[in-house]
């Protein structure tokens, strides 16, 4: 059995319900329809969309190279609004609705070397704001959740690319370049996270729209 089907059955054992996972090619917008096509056939509805896909690259902005900004604007910021796009009419014609984008410290505060990560994340968040607007007479909310530092593969890798580039320890990295603009110093967890978009997705964050909500242990308070 492979890592992704251990993880479906994990959660359809451990909360009862029927999880689906899809492939789609998220850079395309064809892809992103195909995977919502395949949960409103499954499904019937979407109640709730969580825009989580995200990929990220380090360099220079005179040296990032174009294939790279390309692909980081296609999956951090056009998934979402092509996800968006064709989920909205169904939930406001229902009158309920939860649109929750995990964005970033980095959608409200930038890092030098990640040019494209920050201007997607930036523009997530705009985004957020702008269909929050349009749909909040509608019973639908949408909002942008903005994590520093969460311990994932993603980071992980970071760790090590920065490691690299700066020829010095990975526990040095994580104090003095990772953690740095953090007060508490420590990374936040997938469950941390996870809690508050559910918190958002429930029927107490009916009031709660329009909000870029920082998880970052004090970084944007800066």
């Amino acid at each position: 059995m492979g890592e992704i089907d251990k993880v479906r059955r994990h959660i359809a054992e451990r909360f009862r319900v029927d999880v689906r996972y899809d492939d789609s090619n998220l850079l395309e917008p064809a892809g992103v329809a195909r995977l919502v096509d395949g949960v409103v056939d499954a499904f019937g509805k979407i109640d709730i969309l969580v825009n989580n896909a995200g990929i990220q690259h380090v360099a220079p902005v005179e040296e990032f190279p174009v294939e790279k900004w390309n692909a980081i604007l296609a999956l951090n910021l056009s998934a979402a609004f092509h996800a968006t796009r064709l989920v909205l009419g169904a939930m406001k014609e229902s009158g309920y609705g939860r649109i929750i984008n995990i964005a970033s410290a980095h959608g409200l505060v930038a890092s030098p070397f990640k040019a494209a990560y920050v201007a997607a994340k930036h523009g997530l968040v705009g985004l957020t704001k702008t269909v929050a607007l349009e749909a909040a007479e509608f019973g639908v909310t949408a909002n942008a959740i903005c994590p520093g530092y969460v311990w994932t593969p993603l980071v992980e890798k970071q760790i090590d690319e920065q490691a690299l580039a700066h020829g010095i320890p990975r526990e040095q990295v994580v104090r003095d370049v990772l953690l740095a603009q953090q007060p508490n110093k420590r990374f936040a967890t997938v469950d941390e996270i996870g809690a508050l978009a559910a918190f958002l997705a429930s029927a107490r964050g009916a009031s709660i729209t329009g909000a870029a909500l920082p998880v970052d242990g004090g970084w944007t308070a800066h």
